[in-house]
């Protein structure tokens, strides 16, 4: 070793950085074959083990679905009801995980998750007593109470008449969602108003309801004195139409909504009655019950008074019509009277029992914001054009048949009114608007 280590110092400088780079790549060699054989021979392998609580896992992924069960709507209601009362102790001491569970489960068809999620948890919860004997009592707390087999608790709900209307207003919820998009105003709020015009008119008119109406399950559409599936009067139309182009109003929607209710002829008073009185399509109806919430909002709003959040008002106030809205600092609910089954309501108590019973939600569900500002450009020509084609060729009634007598006579001097006495609003002595 001595002789080598003098025999390269005597080497010139040029061998010795040769020899140096030679037994440096021989080290590297050895170390990449080395660390093969290491590999190959398996000591770089990780043989695991069992998780501790793989059973536990195993039971929380086996638990059955109720998605395929055969148990009625209501059995799945009820444990649905236990799990959330599960969720709801869980919150008490894990706010946060039951929070996350929560969000994920409200997006989830499944209601087994909310247990699947919890259980999968609660792994890391160890002995917790307190936990555990408050989650029991909660649970003993609920099952105490046997489910009463109570009907619907807003009266009117419980009608042959709702029955029938919720599948007509289901037909027609593409119209009714796509006048909540060309207005800027929630469905929801457009629904309410249809729903009380026609248990309304329902319930003015049960005979007609019961033969014609209730089988097939479709809107009626009124064609003298108020017009459509909303009961739109034709001076509170021509409001909505000027609205839409002063940008001077009170009322004004924006930009972005002044030609919706554009024209394709001259003769305004006739296109705006097969509008309106068009038994296959009932678009335009909407359309024009979604600029009167929308307009009336902004009159309200630009006095003072944000009645956005206040659909009840709003039903109230498309009841009474633009003459009988005078914003104020306490307004309240009311507008005609209805009778159903022995029952009074007011016009804008129906709207808001429909508003918040939770009743069709899956067809109008509830947005973040209820109205849409029109700030933005002008709508298209083409979306003008696609708005005026929903207009379709079915026989209506003959315009100004309201002022015709048997002998087919006009009659001088008949203003307009109507002809139900429940037509008109209604007012209590407390309303204030």
């Amino acid at each position: 070793m001595k002789r080598i280590w003098i025999d390269f110092k005597e080497r010139p400088w040029w061998r010795k950085i040769i020899d140096i780079l030679l037994v440096l790549f021989a080290l590297a060699g050895f170390a990449i074959i080395g660390a093969w054989a290491f590999y190959q021979l398996g000591f770089t392998k990780n043989k695991g083990t069992i998780d501790k609580n793989y059973r536990y896992m195993m039971s929380v992924s086996e638990m059955e679905s109720l998605k395929d069960s055969t148990l009625t709507p209501e059995q799945i209601d009820e444990l649905r009801l236990t799990q959330y009362a599960r969720l709801a102790a869980y919150a008490r001491f894990y706010p946060v995980n039951a929070r996350l569970i929560l969000h994920a489960a409200q997006r989830c068809d499944d209601p087994t998750m909310v247990d699947k999620m919890i259980r999968a948890s609660m792994m890391y919860v160890g002995d917790n007593p307190d936990y555990t004997a408050f989650s029991q009592r909660l649970e003993s707390l609920i099952n105490s109470r046997p489910v009463e087999q109570n009907p619907h608790i807003i009266p009117w709900m419980n009608t042959v008449e709702w029955e029938a209307l919720k599948q007509a207003i289901v037909k027609d919820s593409a119209l009714l969602n796509e006048a909540g998009r060309l207005t800027g105003v929630e469905p929801r709020l457009i629904a309410g108003c249809l729903i009380g015009e026609q248990i309304r008119l329902f319930n003015s008119s049960r005979e007609t309801f019961k033969k014609y109406l209730g089988p097939v399950k479709v809107l009626s559409v009124q064609s003298q004195f108020s017009y459509g599936v909303n009961g739109i009067k034709d001076h509170t139309a021509q409001a909505v139409e000027s609205h839409l182009k002063d940008p001077s109003s009170e009322y004004y929607m924006g930009r972005r909504y002044e030609h919706l209710l554009d024209f394709e002829t001259e003769n305004h008073a006739d296109e705006r009655y097969k509008r309106l009185v068009d038994y296959r399509n009932h678009l335009y109806s909407y359309i024009y019950t979604g600029c009167i919430l929308h307009q009336t909002m902004l009159q309200w709003k630009r006095a003072g008074y944000d009645i956005s959040d206040r659909p009840d008002i709003l039903f109230t106030l498309f009841n009474v019509g633009f003459s009988q809205s005078h914003p104020n600092p306490e307004p309240q609910c009311g507008g005609s009277h209805i009778n159903v089954s022995g029952h009074t309501y007011t016009f804008g108590a129906i709207g808001f029992d429909f508003y918040y019973s939770g009743e069709l939600a899956d067809a109008f569900p509830f947005w973040k914001q209820r109205f849409i500002s029109g700030d933005g450009p002008s709508m298209s020509q083409e979306e003008i054009e696609d708005i005026q084609d929903n207009m379709s060729d079915c026989n209506r009634p003959q315009r100004g048949l309201e002022y015709i007598k048997n002998d087919d006579e006009p009659q001088q001097g008949v203003t307009a009114h109507s002809n139900d006495e429940e037509d008109e609003p209604t007012f209590t002595p407390a309303m204030a608007y």
